[in-house]
């Protein structure tokens, strides 16, 4: 059975429903950002991030995949993962913002891409909530 993990789903049914909205203007449609998926199938692992802006992040401030090891996206997610899971099982004092905890287990190689993007999802929430995780 797949691992899922959900992370700070912010859009509602309109996402579920609809891959794009019409403006006022009959001739022109705009598309909505569509979630990014972070999967490894060999390990049978997927994480949607649903957060509008966060495919734009990615593409445009986010530094290449192959700027920094493997090892480094991988040490960096652990601290990540433990805050985040850390003010996920402690909503009084944080709030809803954080919803689910991350399964992630730092004696499993994910690979490149899925700590990458798990790192930057981290960053982009730090980019654009203000949020510091130190």
């Amino acid at each position: 059975m797949k691992h899922l993990i959900y992370l700070s789903i912010l859009l509602t049914t309109i996402l579920s429903c609809s891959s794009s909205y019409k403006t006022t203007s009959k001739s022109s449609e705009k598309k909505l950002e569509e979630a990014v998926l972070i999967e490894n199938d060999s390990l049978e692992y997927k994480i949607i991030i649903t957060d509008i802006g966060f495919s734009t992040y990615l593409n445009t401030i986010a530094k290449p995949a192959n700027f920094y090891s493997q090892n480094y996206y991988e040490n960096k997610n652990i601290f990540y993962v433990n805050e985040w899971n850390r003010r996920a099982n402690n909503p009084i004092r944080y709030g809803n913002f954080y919803e689910n905890s991350i399964d992630y287990n730092p004696n499993i190689d994910y690979g490149l891409d899925v700590n990458y993007k798990l790192y930057n999802y981290f960053k982009f929430v730090e980019y654009t909530n203000g949020i510091k995780f130190r």
